[in-house]
């Protein structure tokens, strides 16, 4: 029977548990064994003895011919009417036997409700009762059947829909919280059935209970191992949780916080555990002491207590929905706000989805909380960051004659580590690729049916799922999409949307935005589809740090192609984010004279198109290079006059993809067709539109930090110059032997420790390549976010440190090779060494250490730097893990690094005209870095040293075939048509 908790306010959307009710078992008596002997008497008479009586005396059921017509002109006689009831005798007897099996499978799998078998009723009911007869004398016989009370009662009767069922659909509208809440008093009225179960079945189930273990060295019990080791899931610690949480444990105390858990407590554990530790009934415990024994019967009698308890203590408030009032239910839904002016669209948020979201660590440890909270934010500016740091590489590998400016990126300090490092945890990359495809998808599956894209004001996106709100019902939605909770809202579920792919269209939707959170969902408001223009009032350093988000999350979100992003009053230094999309203009006058022309040109363009929107525009043959959206964020508060004449510009702003956010200090802008406030406290306000938000923030201290990262990442910023310092360098010598050494470039080895044991092996593995690949040093909240995108408790996260620390061991001095500095940033000792580093520091001491003055240091050490090289980056790394690795522009490095390591070493060979050598070394760096056109040029050069003509043209039709459709790049043509002039015809005649 499950049992029903009033949820806390701090855990309204946490999933209920349905776990039974503890029990007490009998000793099984003479009278048990009986029914099972007579249980496996029937099963063998009814499986055995029907089937072999048939076969003697009426024989196999099915003729030895096939010929239905000839049945068919034969008489009815006697014996066609007794082949027929044998028939069917034969049939019920394989439907009995196909009713034991799903009952045998389902009670010794001890997981779920057995099958239903198509039109067995009565016949299902009997085996499962001579099943569970049966397996009773077993000796796990309590877990094999879901409850021996149910046994005659029928599956409608057992399956019965829950609660939370009333909160799966969004209610924003007046008249659509109505009908949830008549919806939800119906499911409630059923759910009372199944709270007002007599106490006498409450009593049967298979509740298992767990005791926390004394810690043992460095490792501590937590609910996420332990949940991880019985539930196979880490992430389902909050189920246990809930469980048990108020509950007053042997030493008085209470579970409130999941984190927080005492050795000697007692844990009720979900139905599905398993597990050798687990004590399945309190009093059927004998490898426990009878005072361990006493308080597992103890605290599992104040189950039904406890939750009453809790209630109380919780306030009045959960009254409602105890229980044990009139067997009614709370149900969650939006408050009643005004209802919205005409013109406006209510964007109150779906009611939140009962799923637990990922577990995050409770302290921020000094990283920026505005974009700790950003996802959509932080998977934007981290990508773009990584893009512009690869560009630089290139640029840099690719400059020709000068100096490099190195392979390492300046690394961060001060605010601007911070700020890397709180876009490195709060991230989420696999949302944004989501919220991309889904759009996509939508798009395309629209332009198939040759239907119009509709107008969507606002996107919901609620744990996982993503709901559009429309401005006016477009009829059914394309499958997988569904209707929501009215014909203006399409709902797309996160499962569904996993299933999209690639798909060649144009970004749908993409002046969507995020404003901000309202409990587990999150606001994307629509700029480009506002009918006019959208107003922010507040504080002015509040209305900035809504605008710099706004015009960031804008410049560098990835559900979006092309755009203009006009920014007034602001913004200057923020372009530097992407300077093809954003633009400065200096002020309001400048602004006018800009979107006067370009209105008239786009409604010019939309006519002459037979276009009645941007919208149809985006699905026609021209959709990547027109129909771009245009969003203007004007900060400063325009004049009265001023504020009238974007209004009328922006009458049929909608239509033309054009959006206006327009600052303003008093909060009454003439012509605003929507109005929002930014509070003091960071709530972003909207009472017409039903909004109230945790509004999305980029303060003036974080929007500097991001300019400064981009800004340090731009090719052209700072001087040219000789290759800098690699951040770590190893001494070489024989005498810097390291005490750990770990070979990254290629299959992943570890020399010097021995392999853990266990599960925790692929984690301690992937957390020591982490730290390898940042001697700068690691923040503790960006490694677990690494090795746990999903969320982890601060628990967890420092039981694998200290398993971390134990595995490394410590120096020779005593000193720990996993230490902490004092910005709190984990670091390795020096002693601890990769292949890429040795790797780095050969090719720095060859190119500007020693092997600058000596010929012959040079040429072994560029030649050792080669040897190291075994294949890619962790090149056997498993399928799921180091998905950090996207946001790491180490994949870009390496194969610079090796090229510039073979073409030093060519170099130093052709010095000597050993073309032969050169050419080796060429072809090894090639392995690793096979698109390096550098390599290639110089490979043309050393083959054309060896004056063989036939090889070098052989050479020249395999770089033909490499480039493709492509074509050789235009050095590289240059250079052969130097080197090779009849190279063309040379390659036409080679086939």
């Amino acid at each position: 029977m499950p049992r029903r908790r009033s949820p806390s306010p701090s855990s309204s959307t946490a999933p209920r548990n349905r776990t039974p009710q503890p029990v007490r078992v009998r000793q099984r008596t003479f009278g048990d064994f009986v029914k099972a002997f007579l249980a496996f008497v029937a099963l063998a008479v009814l499986l055995v003895g029907v089937p072999a009586a048939l076969a003697m005396t009426a024989g196999w059921p099915f003729p030895e011919t096939f010929e239905p017509m000839e049945w068919l002109r034969q008489d009815i006689s006697v014996s066609t009417f007794l082949g027929i009831l044998t028939f069917v005798v034969w049939l019920a007897w394989a439907q009995f036997t196909a009713c034991v099996l799903v009952e045998m499978k389902a009670a010794l799998s001890g997981v779920g409700v057995p099958g239903r078998v198509p039109g067995a009723g009565p016949s299902q009911l009997l085996a499962r009762q001579l099943v569970a007869a049966l397996l009773l004398v077993g000796a796990t016989a309590a877990s094999f059947t879901p409850s021996l009370a149910q046994l005659g009662q029928t599956y409608d009767d057992n399956q019965r829909p829950t609660v939370a069922a009333a909160q799966q659909t969004p209610g924003l509208f007046a008249q659509q919280q109505e009908q949830a809440a008549g919806a939800a008093a119906a499911v409630a009225e059923q759910a009372s059935h199944t709270e007002a179960t007599p106490a006498a079945a409450k009593k049967q189930g298979d509740t298992k209970f767990y005791r926390i273990q004394p810690p043992e060295g460095r490792h501590h019990d937590s609910l996420w191992e332990i949940a991880e080791r019985h539930l196979g899931d880490g992430r389902r610690y909050k189920e246990i949780f809930e469980l048990n949480k108020d509950r007053v444990q042997p030493d008085g105390s209470r579970l409130s916080e999941a984190s927080l858990i005492r050795p000697g407590w007692i844990m009720e554990m979900p139905g599905d555990a398993r597990g050798g530790d687990l004590v399945e009934m309190p009093d059927d415990a004998p490898e426990v002491s009878p005072e361990v024994r006493q308080q597992i019967s103890d605290y599992a009698r104040t189950g039904d207590d406890a939750s009453g308890v809790g209630d109380q203590a919780q306030g009045g408030d959960q009254a409602q929905d105890s229980g044990s009032g009139g067997g009614t239910a709370h149900v969650d839904l939006p408050r009643q706000r005004p209802a919205p002016e005409t013109g406006h669209a209510d964007l109150r948020r779906p009611a939140p989805d009962q799923v637990a979201t990922p577990a995050q660590d409770s302290s921020s440890f000094g990283l920026p909380e505005a974009l700790l909270t950003a996802p959509l934010l932080a998977a934007g500016l981290l990508g773009a960051l990584g893009h512009r740091r690869r560009q630089a590489l290139w640029q840099s590998a690719f400059a020709g004659i000068g100096g490099r400016r190195g392979m390492e990126p300046p690394t961060p300090t001060g605010d601007a580590l911070d700020v890397q490092d709180a876009l490195l945890v709060g991230a989420d990359p696999e949302g944004v690729r989501l919220l991309d495809r889904s759009l996509r998808g939508l798009a395309a599956s629209l332009a198939a049916e040759s239907r119009p894209l509709p107008t969507v004001y606002a996107a919901w996106m609620s744990n996982g799922d993503l709901h559009l709100q429309l401005a006016q019902p477009s009829g059914k939605p394309p499958s997988p999409w569904q209707l929501g909770q009215d014909q203006t809202f399409w709902m797309l579920a996160r499962a569904d949307a996993e299933a999209y792919e690639d798909v060649d269209t144009a970004a749908p939707y993409p002046g969507l935005v995020s404003l901000g959170t309202m409990d587990d969902s999150r606001l994307l408001l629509n700029l480009e589809s506002v009918p006019g223009i959208v107003s922010l009032s507040g504080r002015e350093e509040d209305r900035a740090a809504v605008f710099a988000s706004v015009a960031a999350e804008l410049a560098t979100n990835g559900w979006s192609d092309r755009m203009t992003i006009t920014l007034v009053g602001f913004g200057e230094d923020l372009t530097a984010l992407a300077p093809s999309r954003l633009r400065h203009l200096d002020g309001i006058e400048a602004l006018i004279e800009t979107m006067e022309a370009e209105t008239r040109q786009r409604r010019g363009a939309l006519g002459a198109a037979g276009h009645d929107s941007v919208l149809t525009g985006r699905t026609g043959p021209a959709r990547h290079t027109r129909w771009a959206p245009h969003l203007v964020l004007l900060a400063a508060e325009p004049s009265p006059e001023d504020a009238m004449t974007l209004a009328e510009l922006a009458a049929d702003a909608s239509r033309l993809g054009i959006g206006y956010l327009v600052g303003t200090g008093s909060g009454d802008l003439p012509g605003a067709a929507w109005e929002m406030e930014i509070t003091a406290e960071g709530r972003l306000l909207a009472p017409l539109l039903g909004l109230e938000l945790d509004a999305q923030l980029l303060p003036d201290a974080q929007r500097r930090a991001v300019v400064e990262l981009f800004t340090d990442a731009d090719p052209e910023h700072g001087p040219d110059g000789p290759g800098t310092t690699p951040p770590f360098l190893v001494d070489i010598s024989e005498q810097g032997r390291p005490a750990v050494y770990a070979r990254l470039v290629g299959s992943y080895e570890i020399i010097g420790l021995e392999t853990p044991d266990g599960e925790r092996s692929a984690l301690l593995h992937e957390a020591l390549a982490l730290l390898l690949l940042h001697r700068e040093g690691v923040h503790p909240r960006v490694l677990s976010s690494a090795l746990w995108p999903r969320g982890v408790t601060d628990d967890v996260r420092e039981a694998l440190l200290d398993r971390l620390r134990d595995w490394l061991g410590t120096d020779p001095d005593g000193t720990p090779r996993l230490r902490t500095d004092d910005a709190g940033r984990l670091t390795l000792a020096k002693s601890v060494v990769s292949d890429l580093d040795v790797l780095r520091s050969l090719y720095h001491e060859a190119t500007q250490g020693k092997g600058v003055d000596s010929r012959a240091v040079r040429g072994r050490l560029l030649t050792d730097a080669l040897v190291l090289v075994r294949g890619p980056l962790l090149a056997d790394r498993p399928e799921g893990r180091y998905r950090w690795l996207t946001h790491e522009i180490v994949d870009a490095q390496l194969p610079l690094l090796v090229a510039d390591t073979g073409l030093a070493l060519a170099e130093f060979h052709m010095e000597k005209n050993r073309a032969e050598k050169a050419i080796e070394a060429l072809n090894a760096a090639l392995r690793t870095a096979p698109a390096d056109e550098r390599l290639w040029n110089e490979l043309l050069r050393a083959t054309h040293a060896l004056d063989d003509p036939e090889r070098l043209t052989a050479l020249a039709s395999d770089l033909v075939t490499r480039s493709g459709a492509r074509g050789l790049p235009p050095r590289t043509e240059a250079l052969l048509d130097e080197l090779l002039p009849t190279w063309r015809d040379a390659v036409a005649a080679a086939g």
